[in-house]
């Protein structure tokens, strides 16, 4: 009897911790795989099977909760927590838990008999949380979209915040840059007369000279703060209940230019009371500005059909009739003028911009345009009165328009340039595509088993024909659109040498000699390593192509800040009409067909111009071709050979 009552005062005692701390328990039962629940009297519910138990939460957190429930069951953990949320129509509705999940029990082999789950109802604590995030997030968004320089300041007078405007202001590169936490109040030139404990709120205005401020803690030099700034703002301490400081907020606006606008505004009042002297100078420069600009004025009388030309640095007039102006036009004009004319006798409200061609010819021949810019005047009622405008002289933006005409031309023929070039490139494409196929349906046919490596080997040599011109397509293409990035490294450039000039002279034909100058022991430069090693590569196997004979010989020197490397070949060379496009992607060749993939030159030379420098190539048909590329870098470790001069 002791025992019931025991075991009931135990209930009520578990009913009454798990309301006011809102928890419920349940049991999992891994053999039978059924849940149950403890009710709020603490006895056991009913058992749940997993479809009638996964009712009770949402469809997106359950995954997670049985991987959670498998992994203890499968001993792969003791202990562990998920948070999850009830199953309701609206997201709104939705209650919030936390389960923690440990054993309860557990079998001879050491795996669990029985899980128990402690299920916390953290809804309020969840939708606290998101209030303080909705705050969070308000608070930034007005912080960062003030039309003020916002700062803010912990109780210790560290800088902790600011937003764009006064980093702007202050001319702070980034906002981690002052939020390292050794930015603090009293090293702010503007509040470092105030003492922190002290402040109020309180709206200032200050002028700083940031020359008296040289100290190291005011940190001006990172800035780059000079001069003087007149700068207003508002301070604004929060204090807690005790009255602790907990922060202080500042906003401002720097006010310099409204200062020193005013301080332009009373110059200029100054010296407009000095009289009008000033003002007829100024229109004098105006009238001479007019006339070396070429600018004319002009009046046109519709109700008299009179055109009227002033010139305001003569102070004269020029009267013509309309057919007079039609006349002065070219005869393909005249049709033009006479049709503007019209529209003006008939008082248009609309303004007239016209360029014409006349019959006059400037100092160099050339037929002079003029353009005219006419605007209607009214009158009182809102009538055209007469027509007022400029016209000026035009001739050479015309003649730069039909240059460019020309220059579209050329870019035009260019295009089909291009068109060609890939229509060779799509040839040389289908050149090793054709024997892949060929050499790879033999082996379908009947065929003697003693030529299938025969087949494979012109295989592999068509297929790295294809890969190397569609990788110089892809690359140039990169190179072109700007896609490539640059990274100098400290590089000994004498100790890498030889090992880029022999990785591209691995071709190199027999009876070839292939001499590598080597003039230093040591030389550290900062260069893009893997770029320029690939402009000395190409280079090298370009001249392996074209050389069948003599020598190809390299070298290099830094000389004031400028490493020069030096290839020159006995090769073939260029003709006297190739030489000049041999950077041409396009329309470069040589007997008739493409050097590699006929971009290595292209490649080459915008690596280098990429890199700052410079390519230069000089060539003598049937003797060989040198070629100069300079790179500029900086030297660090230089240790030439005694035996070079």
């Amino acid at each position: 009897m002791n025992q019931d009552v025991d075991n009931k005062k135990q209930k009520a005692r578990l009913a009454l911790i798990m309301k006011t701390c809102k928890l419920r328990l349940w049991f999992y039962d891994p053999t039978t795989r059924h849940f149950c629940y403890l009710s709020e009297a603490g006895d056991y519910e009913r058992e749940y099977n997993p479809a009638d138990f996964a009712l009770f939460f949402h469809r997106d957190d359950l995954d997670s909760m049985r991987t959670v429930v498998f992994a203890i069951c499968e001993g792969k953990m003791d202990t562990a927590k998920v948070n999850v949320r009830s199953r309701a129509e609206k997201e709104s509705d939705c209650r919030h838990y936390e389960i923690s999940f440990s054993v309860m029990s557990r079998g001879d082999d050491g795996l669990p008999t029985s899980l128990m789950a402690i299920q916390h109802d953290v809804t309020e604590e969840h939708q606290r949380q998101e209030k303080i995030n909705q705050l969070l997030a308000r608070y930034h968004t007005l912080f960062n979209s003030s039309l003020l320089d916002m700062l803010y300041y912990d109780k210790n007078g560290v800088l902790t915040d600011l937003n764009e405007r006064a980093c702007v202001a202050f001319n702070v590169k980034s906002r981690e840059q002052v939020l390292d936490g050794s930015f603090l109040l009293k090293n702010n030139p503007f509040y470092s007369q105030i003492p922190l404990n002290e402040m109020t709120n309180t709206l200032t205005g200050s002028i700083i000279d940031f020359h008296e401020f040289n100290l190291p803690e005011y940190r001006l030099e990172e800035f780059d703060l000079k001069g003087k700034m007149y700068y207003e703002s508002t301070i604004n301490p929060i204090r807690n209940e005790k009255g602790e400081l907990e922060g202080v907020y500042m906003s401002g606006h720097d006010v310099s230019e409204m200062v020193n606008s005013y301080h332009r505004l009373q110059n200029g009042l100054k010296q407009l009371q000095q009289g009008t002297d000033s003002i007829r100078q100024y229109l004098a420069n105006i009238d001479y500005a007019l006339s070396v600009s070429g600018v004319q004025l002009v009046n046109y009388y519709p109700h008299s059909y009179t055109f009227e030309l002033i010139n305001r640095v003569s102070k004269s007039k020029l009267h013509m009739s309309q057919l007079r102006c039609i006349r002065l036009a070219t005869p393909r004009f005249r049709r033009t003028v006479n049709s503007a004319l019209n529209r003006m006798d008939h008082l248009t409200k609309c303004g007239i911009v016209q360029a014409i061609e006349i019959e006059i010819r400037d100092k160099k021949g050339r037929q002079i345009w003029l353009l005219f810019n006419m605007v209607p005047m009214l009158n009182e009622k809102g009538e055209v009165e007469r027509y007022f405008g400029t016209y000026r002289d035009i001739t050479d933006i015309m003649e730069t328009e039909q240059r460019l005409a020309v220059e579209t031309k050329k870019a035009q023929e260019t295009e089909v340039l291009k068109q060609a070039f890939l229509t060779n490139m799509s040839y040389e494409i289908r050149t090793p595509l054709n024997n892949i196929i060929g050499y790879a349906g033999l082996f379908t046919d009947d065929h003697d088993e003693s030529d299938e490596p025969f087949f494979i080997d012109q295989i592999k040599t068509s297929t790295n024909e294809l890969l190397l011109v569609v990788n110089d397509i892809l690359y140039i293409s990169r190179l072109e659109a700007n896609m490539e990035e640059y990274k100098k490294d400290n590089v000994d450039f004498a100790f890498a040498f030889e090992g880029y000039c022999q990785n591209g002279l691995t071709n190199i034909k027999p009876g070839v000699q292939s001499v590598i100058v080597q003039p230093y022991n040591k030389l550290e430069v900062d260069v893009d390593e893997s770029h320029l090693s690939m402009i000395i590569q190409r280079l090298c196997r370009l001249s392996s192509m074209m050389t069948t004979r003599g020598s190809i010989t390299v070298s290099y020197e830094y000389h004031h800040g400028e490493l020069t490397i030096h290839f020159e070949d006995t090769g073939t060379g260029f003709t006297a009409d190739v030489a000049p496009h041999v950077f041409d992607q396009f329309t470069r060749r040589v007997d008739g067909g493409l050097i590699g993939s006929g971009l290595d030159l292209s490649i080459v030379q915008l690596l280098t111009k990429q890199m700052g420098g410079s390519i230069e190539l000089q060539s003598d048909y049937g003797r060989g071709t040198s070629v100069w590329v300079s790179i500029p870098c900086t030297a660090s470790v230089i240790e030439k050979k005694r035996n070079e001069v």
